[in-house]
Parts: structure tokens; C-alpha cells; sequence
């Protein structure tokens, strides 16, 4: 698209929602909208525009290549892309073995290929405009300039966001960029495939192969092997459940085999120094009451079927992009990253793991808002700290899904990444964390508290259990009902 047609759109999606932004100036001047009593005006207007950008209304391909649109490369931050060699097909077969051994026998998926893995060195660049162009040079040239701005002998594996169908490593320089210049480590931001196309487990097979390759870079690599104590696995909603996955995956591969063939040799399963997680998305069943409770103070209404509460007499409602030739599957499911019946399992929704499966986990730093996914988040975090684990959790009082990323000069983000920085900093993550606290913020940093894990969230273990039971039975017997459905129009 070319530069004036870029403006031209922007300046009608701006046009449009004038009104918008007018009348929720002035519901919030007279204390009278939803966000009103937990949001300054300044959150609560991103907050509305970003929600009326969240539509269906084109199809699920078109969508899909928006929001991989490259903005390009320009100011403080150095990028050098990368493509990590495809594995033996036992990368695959360790996550199958994770899935097989985590599952009930059930759960039915897309047996994915082995591909090679593109990814993003990203580091900051000290002393350049935000204008300043990239430099021509090779990309090997970008890594070594990269390198010599290092200072930590930490490297972070980060994970974009996105629902599994959106965004790239491209649309999130300037978060992981910013995150380097805090932290003084380098940033490998995996380009994973993406869902429909390429549903559970691809994406946590590139996951593996890519944590495994920095640990044991295959020949050609320009970086170093990396001591996987050295490792920081971190994301951004999706990112932060594929981040959470992927720790699970090495959990599970340590008790059933501790060694994988990669590229000829076979290595032993290590685990990363730490986790970080912003708003994780850790139930893909989208069944806490935080999902009804916090849609207010959030740009995502991802409440099944928009009601407060959901009709299981009903089919399921799928999400209703126009469609395209990738959506709806083929055959059908009703969502979008997996089959109905692998919904509930620990690799796809980490709030399914139960505490003994976090057994011997490294720290774990989860940070949410007041939103959407904030119950699943803490529950994730509670049973976590059942383990046994050292466990950094976070609450922002009225702030939206991924606040720290969206909002990046605000109080919030900047406390935010005050944390963020420093569990990735430190010299072992497993020193010095809080246990079991959750450290909320109330509105501008106000009312600073501490809350035992056990009470941050008000969902009982057997109200997690029945809440995720019934939405998974109501997504399977609608799936069974399309794939009838779609195998009698395939036999006409």
C-alpha cells in the first residue's frame, strides 16, 4: 500500500470515531463512563478507540496480513534477521510426547511439519534519532553492532503477541527493542507460524527449535551457544501462553526424556533461567469470570457470544469472520488456534496445568491489568506458587490487556518494566523474589498493596475445573455438530 493510501485510511479511521472520542470526553468529564472510576481520561480514550478497531468485518486472511505489515526498520534500535536451520523431525516428536503425556487420549490435532524458523537479534541502538534509517550493511555486520552495545549476560527469548493469528516479530521491534535498552540484553523475537493455517502444536514446535537453538546454535549461526541459565523466555499474550507452553514442554520432556536429537547430536532438555509473562492469555476456553467482570476496562470483549452468560443450549459461537480461503477450517473447529478437543490441555491452555506439573519450574514474573485475562493470569500464578516456584505477580488497577506495551509512557508501563527489568536482570532469577505476593497498583500507582496469591484471585480450584469442563464440552459438541455437518455436504 502506498504511503498516501496509508494516510488516506488513517485519516477516515480517525474521522469515523470522532464522535466516539467526543462523547467519551465528555461521559468521563461528568464521571459518568464505564471507565471512568478506574481510568484517567487518557487510558480510557485509548481504550475505546483500540476496542472499535477490533471487528470482524473483513475476512480472517485479510486481517491476518494487516497486522503483518513491516513498518520498517529506523531509530534507536539494531535488527538483524535470522532463519535458525529446520531440525530432525524429533523436535516434533519431543512436543508429541509432551502433548501425549499431559493429555487424556483424546485430544485430536494437526500433526504439524519441521520448519526452519525465522527470528529477529534486536538490541538497542544508543545515540540515533528515531528517524535514523538502518544502517546497509549485512546482517551479519547488524549482530556484531549489536553485540558490542550488550551489557547483560542474559539473552531473551521473546514470543509476540497476537491470538496466535496476528502480529510478527516486525510489529513488535519497538516493544523488544525498548525491552534490550532496559535490561542490556540481546532479543531473539521468534517468527512462529501462525493459526489457522498452522494450528496447535506448530507454533510451540518453532518455540522448541528456537530455544534450542540458542543453546546449541547449529553451524552457520552467528551467535554463541547459550547457557539455557542465561535464558529468559518471555511474551505478550499469546506470547505469554506459548512462553508458559514452552516451559511446561521442557518440564514434562525432563521427566519422560531428558534428551533430544538436534542437528546431529543428541542434547539434553535444560531449563531457561526464568519466565516472564504480560498478560498472558492462559485460557484458551475463555471461561473466567474476569472475561464478563473486566470487559469494561478493556479494548478486548472477547466474551463467547457477547453475553454475561453464556447459553450452553446453544451452538458455541464461532468467530465470525467473513469467509476466506483459511477460514473457516477445513475441516471445521470452532477455533481458531486448535480442535475443540485439545481446548483444556496443559499446552494449550496453561491454566489447565494442574500445580504438581509446575514442579521444579525456574521463577516466574506475571504482570496484567485489570482486564480480560486477569483471572487466568493469577490463577496460572497461584497454582505456580503451589509448586513450590518462585512466583513475581503484578496487578494493575483499570489498565487494559498489555498495558505495558500499548501505553509505554504512562505511570503503569513505567512500573511495569521497573519489574519486568528487574527479574530479567537479575544475576540468578531464583534470588531474592517475593513468594507467593501479588503486588497490585491501584489507579496512577495509588494505594500500593500486597496480596497473598491465594486471595488475588476469587475462583476456587473446583470452579476452575467446572468452568473449563463446561465451555469445552459446549466448543466440542458444536465442532461435532459442523464436522457432521461438513462431511454430509462433502459426500453430496
Amino acid at each position: 500500500m502506498s504511503a498516501f493510501k496509508v494516510a488516506v485510511t488513517r485519516l477516515t479511521m480517525l474521522l469515523v470515531r470522532i464522535p466516539m472520542v467526543l462523547k467519551t470526553i465528555i461521559l468521563h468529564s461528568l464521571r459518568m463512563s464505564p471507565g471512568s472510576g478506574k481510568q484517567d481520561l487518557r487510558t480510557e480514550l485509548l481504550t475505546v478507540v483500540i476496542r472499535s478497531l477490533f471487528t470482524a468485518d473483513k475476512p480472517m486472511l485479510k486481517t491476518q496480513q494487516i497486522s503483518l505489515r513491516d513498518p520498517g526498520i529506523q531509530g534507536p534500535m539494531w535488527v538483524s534477521k535470522v532463519t535458525l536451520p529446520q531440525p530432525e523431525f524429533d523436535v516434533r516428536d519431543a512436543v508429541l510426547s509432551a502433548i501425549e503425556a499431559l493429555g487424556n487420549g483424546h485430544e485430536t490435532f494437526n500433526l504439524p511439519g519441521v520448519m526452519a524458523v525465522e527470528a529477529e537479534w534486536t538490541g538497542y541502538r544508543k545515540g540515533v534519532g528515531k528517524k535514523e534509517p538502518q544502517l546497509d550493511i549485512s546482517e551479519e555486520e547488524k549482530y556484531h553492532m549489536l553485540q558490542k552495545e550488550i551489557s547483560s549476560d542474559k539473552t531473551i527469548l521473546y514470543f509476540h503477541g497476537g491470538a496466535y493469528f496476528m502480529m510478527d516479530p516486525c510489529t513488535h521491534r519497538v516493544l523488544v527493542a525498548h525491552i534490550s535498552r532496559l535490561t542490556g540484553a540481546p532479543v531473539l523475537s521468534v517468527r512462529y507460524r501462525l493459526a489457522p493455517q498452522n494450528p496447535f502444536p506448530a507454533a510451540l514446535v518453532d518455540a522448541l527449535t528456537a530455544y534450542l537453538s540458542l543453546i546449541h546454535p547449529p553451524k552457520g549461526s552467528l551467535h554463541k551457544p547459550v547457557p539455557a541459565n542465561k535464558i529468559v523466555i518471555a511474551g505478550d499474550s499469546a506470547g505469554g501462553n506459548l512462553s508458559l507452553v514452552l516451559l511446561q514442554t521442557l518440564l514434562t520432556l525432563r521427566r519422560i526424556s531428558r534428551t533430544v536429537l538436534f542437528h546431529g547430536e543428541k542434547v539434553e532438555i535444560e531449563l531457561p533461567a526464568g519466565v516472564a509473562c504480560m498478560s498472558p492469555w492462559c485460557d484458551v476456553t475463555l471461561s473466567m469470570p474476569s472475561v464478563v467482570r473486566n470487559r469494561i476496562w478493556d479494548y478486548m470483549d472477547i466474551r463467547p457470544g457477547k453475553v454475561d452468560e453464556p447459553d450452553y443450549s446453544i451452538p458455541f459461537p464461532v468467530v465470525p469472520f467473513p469467509a476466506d480461503e483459511v477460514w473457516p477450517a477445513s475441516p471445521p473447529r470452532v477455533d481458531i488456534f486448535c480442535n475443540a478437543t485439545a481446548v483444556s490441555h496443559p499446552l494449550v491452555s496453561p491454566v489447565a496445568a494442574s500445580s504438581d506439573l509446575w514442579k521444579d519450574a525456574p521463577p516466574v514474573f506475571i504482570s496484567v491489568g485489570e482486564e480480560s485475562l486477569t483471572d487466568e493470569g493469577l490463577i496460572v500464578a497461584r497454582r505456580i506458587y503451589k509448586a513450590g516456584v518462585p512466583v513475581r505477580a503484578q496487578m494493575f488497577e483499570g489498565m487494559p490487556h498489555c498495558h505495558g506495551m500499548i501505553m509505554m509512557s504512562t505511570l503503569a508501563s513505567k512500573k511495569f518494566f521497573e519489574g519486568f527489568t528487574a527479574f530479567c536482570s537479575e544475576p540468578q532469577a531464583d534470588q531474592a523474589i517475593p513468594n507467593g505476593v501479588l503486588r497490585h497498583y491501584g489507579l496512577n500507582l495509588q494505594n500500593q498493596r500486597e496480596i497473598p496469591l491465594e486471595k488475588a484471585v476469587d475462583v476456587s480450584e473446583e470452579e476452575v475445573e467446572d468452568r473449563i469442563s463446561r465451555h469445552k464440552a459446549w466448543r466440542i459438541e458444536t465442532e461435532n455438530a459442523m464436522l457432521k455437518e461438513w462431511q454430509e455436504r462433502a459426500r453430496l
